[in-house]
């Protein structure tokens, strides 16, 4: 069943090599009872270890019921020692998270085929049917003992390896974990025992002496015969994918961690929270900012171009005030006819004083066409605008901002009343819609009269200050700009050398700007937030790197039950993406209620997006994955040997 030839084994401490095996040659049938004898220092945990395949030699073949094991894989090799042999250690090796029942059926989360026992049955049969759901602290040595051989037995293993399985019991118990041993051995299963005491060694049927690393002795005390009915037929196939058995014993073992050290738990959880709640307040103020000005620019209208005189280039010039060019009727007839030009308004403007009963409010006066409105997006919400006939027959009409509304008419209804505008009553027929303020203008108040009412009835005046363009396509704004600064050029006499005078200012091109540096402005926050969710992942990264140290024992015990490279890598990123999952929603819940305090205490415009909620999730859980990586791989790649005796 067991073949050893010619085994060594060698350690290095440094540059000093030091033998502990010296040529080994061992044969254990199957059904034996064998104990192997040596002092301190001998060498038997070692061979113990090799023969467990929990180490290789230095060199030598094993062969395990006719196959050699020196060239299997890892994995192969795991899958061996979960289902051929079962472990029982001298320090019991029960993880304290875990109920007796728990610990029992440790070994079947690692096992790919379903023979594993009863393990309640098991309990039960070695006299722990009382302390079934009672954690390690809370039972004897004896008693933990004993649910260590029920985990070694649930996967009706061929051989258990027991190393001085008594050596930290009393007496009596001492000899209820021989009686178990022997009626085991009853049953047919193999088993080797380590000891050095020899009375125990007695009890066994044969008696294999070591000692600096050599067989001394191989004495058979009791012969029997011996069945080989469950030898394996062939080497256990390796898998890739990870069952969901598997996953869901992570997940569960993941969080009995976590809860185990709630403080350092919740630290981590505070960095990742923290981190997730910046991404999700800082994108949602830069969204509410940008969805703002976006509200703001679109009321300024859409492919406007505006006409007007370069006021700095006539202070340059030393020009005064008569010799400025005036924009007329006959510059905005013409400005009409150039193709793709879809409206035109002229626009003269003035601050004045609004009067409504015994309030007065300074304000903007604005003379437009009726185009204005749709020009600028400024259909009235309440009320309409005037018409072309209105305007020409200069008809005292008005419409009002909501600012004017506010600190005029109150809770009022306008619609119908008259204000005073320069001592002449204008009839108030609608309420233009919020827009809101650019810089250090508010654009909601104003009042809009009749262009011609503005220029002949109010202001005096028989030219206008600019004039509003709206261009049908947007690739056509700058060859309509320039044929109208021509126009005005050529109507005016100006000369080629001097025709900046006459301004065109692209509004596109204004709003383009605005809106780059709000997006500018989101991605600063944005990058802000993801840089303190990479110090919580950080932070994660050294929490889980003291875990690993902390929990070395525990990986080399599930190595030694049957875990591979891959279930001790995927038991630790799951831990680590768990703490960012659940500091991820605690995130989302702080940031979201940050976003609405924000926007509700400090009149901050904020906008929460699915899209920063996604954003925070995702990149959560890729900072657990990616800060996860390195502590998972360093304790895939622990020895299970030297993490067993890691102190």
């Amino acid at each position: 069943m067991i073949k050893l030839e010619n085994i060594h084994k060698t350690y290095k401490t440094g540059k000093i090599k030091v033998p502990v095996l010296r040529g080994i040659n061992l044969e254990v049938e199957k059904g034996e009872f064998v104990s192997i004898v040596g002092r301190s220092g001998s060498g038997k945990s070692t061979l113990l270890n090799i023969l467990g395949l929990l180490d290789k030699p230095t060199s030598g073949r094993y062969f395990l019921d006719g196959k050699e094991t020196s060239n299997l894989s890892e994995n192969q090799v795991a899958n061996l020692r979960n289902r051929y042999f079962g472990f029982v250690f001298q320090m019991f090796n029960l993880l304290p998270r875990l109920t007796a029942l728990e610990n029992v059926k440790l070994p079947t989360v690692y096992s790919e085929i379903n023979t594993f026992k009863n393990p309640e049955e098991l309990l039960k049969k070695i006299g722990l049917e009382e302390r079934i759901f009672h954690k390690p602290n809370e039972m004897s040595g004896g008693e933990q003992q004993r649910v260590a051989i029920a985990r070694a037995l649930i996967n009706s293993p061929q051989v258990i390896l027991a190393d001085e399985p008594t050596g930290n019991l009393d007496s009596k118990s001492t000899q209820e974990i021989m009686e178990i041993l022997k009626s085991l051995n009853e049953e047919n299963i193999t088993i080797i025992l380590i000891t050095h005491e020899e009375d125990l060694a007695q009890q066994t049927r044969r008696i294999v002496k070591i000692d600096d690393g050599k067989i001394l002795e191989d004495k058979i005390l009791n012969k029997t015969s011996f069945s080989v009915e469950n030898s394996i037929n062939e080497i256990p196939k390796t898998h890739s994918i990870l069952s969901f058995k598997r996953i869901k014993s992570y997940f569960s073992q993941g969080i009995r961690s976590l809860l185990s050290n709630k403080t350092r738990t919740f630290l981590s959880l505070l960095g990742i929270s923290i981190g997730v709640a910046a991404v999700i307040a800082m994108l949602a103020l830069g969204t509410g900012a940008k969805q703002q000005v976006k509200e703001s620019l679109s009321s300024l209208g859409s492919n406007l171009l505006i006409v007007r005189p370069n006021w700095r280039k006539y202070r340059g010039v030393g020009l005064s005030s008569e010799n400025i060019t005036r924009l007329n009727e006959e510059d905005l007839e013409e400005i009409k006819k150039i193709k793709g030009v879809l409206r035109v308004s002229p626009t003269v403007s003035r601050r004045g004083v609004a009067i409504y009963k015994s309030g007065n409010w300074s304000t903007n006066i604005i003379g437009v066409t009726s185009d204005y409105q749709y020009m600028r997006n400024s259909e009235p919400d309440t009320g309409r605008f005037f018409t072309e006939m209105e305007n020409k027959k200069r008809a005292k009409v008005s419409v009002i901002g909501r600012t004017v509304l506010r600190e005029l008419f109150g809770e009022e209804n306008p619609i119908g009343k008259f204000i005073k505008i320069n001592r002449i009553n204008f009839r108030v027929i609608g309420v233009l819609p919020e827009r809101g303020a650019t810089g250090w203008r508010d654009r909601d108040d104003e009042i809009l009269i009749p262009v011609n009412t503005a220029m002949y009835r109010v202001f005096g005046k028989r030219y206008f200050d600019r004039i509003q363009i709206q261009v049908e396509d947007e690739n056509l704004m700058d060859r309509v700009s320039k044929q109208a600064q021509e126009i005005i050029v050529k109507n005016h006499r100006i000369p080629q050398g001097k025709k900046d005078i006459i301004e065109v200012r692209n509004l596109a091109e204004i709003q383009q700007a605005v809106s780059s540096t709000v997006k500018t402005f989101s991605y600063l926050l944005g990058s802000i937030a993801l840089i303190s969710l990479l110090v919580g992942g950080i932070g994660i990264m050294n929490i889980m790197l003291v875990s690993v140290t902390e929990r070395t024992r525990e990986i080399g015990l599930r190595k030694a039950l049957g875990a591979n490279k891959k279930d001790i890598l995927a038991q630790f990123l799951i831990e680590s993406v768990t703490i960012c999952i659940v500091g991820g929603i605690l995130g989302i819940l702080l940031g979201s209620g940050i976003s609405i305090g924000l926007s509700k205490f400090a009149n901050w415009n904020t906008k929460i997006s699915m899209w920063s909620i996604l954003l925070a999730t995702v990149f959560s859980t890729f900072v657990g994955l990616f800060f996860g990586i390195w502590p998972a791989q360093k304790a895939a790649k622990l020895n299970p040997v030297e993490a067993l005796r890691y102190e």
